[in-house]
């Protein structure tokens, strides 16, 4: 698939948050039965309780850890916060899942208040258990600095879904 026509440059997802990438994993997201597809739309109301992940690679004796930001925090127009972290858990086991892994920083979920706002996963490889400190913020979080860090390389999946306060659903507000 071109570059130009790629979800992720499409959403800017690809120089807002990531720089291009080669997916070597397979990354599914779950809400409630209902798969994260690169900019479906969620309601705030379907995204209270943390997803299911599915990471599937090749290297069974890989780990993995699992980035959730938001880049459009607190509107799309300024995102001053940019980028807000939902969701940080890290040495997930290729087998297991990310039940297994360490929750670095507790999923929060999306509350925006204004504006269409992007959530991004992504998922980084490592080859063996990383030691990572929780950051002790969560808005400007850099997801590029923080996989320099740690070391981490360029993602090896990423997905992302929309959402927009419950009112901002079709068309105007009600009074």
């Amino acid at each position: 698939m071109p570059s130009g026509r790629d979800s992720l440059v499409v959403g800017q997802v690809i120089g807002d948050v990531l720089d291009p990438f080669i997916r070597s994993v397979a990354l599914r997201v779950v809400y409630d039965n209902r798969e994260v597809i690169n900019a479906s739309e969620f309601r705030p109301s379907q995204v209270v309780n943390p997803p299911m992940i599915e990471i599937q690679g090749n290297d069974p004796m890989a780990f993995y850890t699992l980035v959730m930001v938001d880049p459009d925090t607190p509107s799309p127009g300024n995102p001053t916060e940019r980028e807000y972290l939902h969701w940080l858990v890290t040495n997930i086991p290729a087998t297991g899942g990310i039940s297994l892994g360490q929750e670095i920083v507790a999923y929060e979920n999306p509350r925006p208040s204004l504006g269409i706002h992007r959530l991004v996963f992504a998922v980084f490889c490592h080859s063996g258990r990383q030691i990572i400190g929780a950051p002790g913020w969560r808005p400007n979080f850099f997801t590029r600095e923080f996989a320099e860090v740690y070391n981490l390389g360029s993602p090896v999946a990423a997905t992302y879904f929309t959402c927009q306060r419950e009112g901002g659903y079709r068309g105007r507000r009600r009074s």
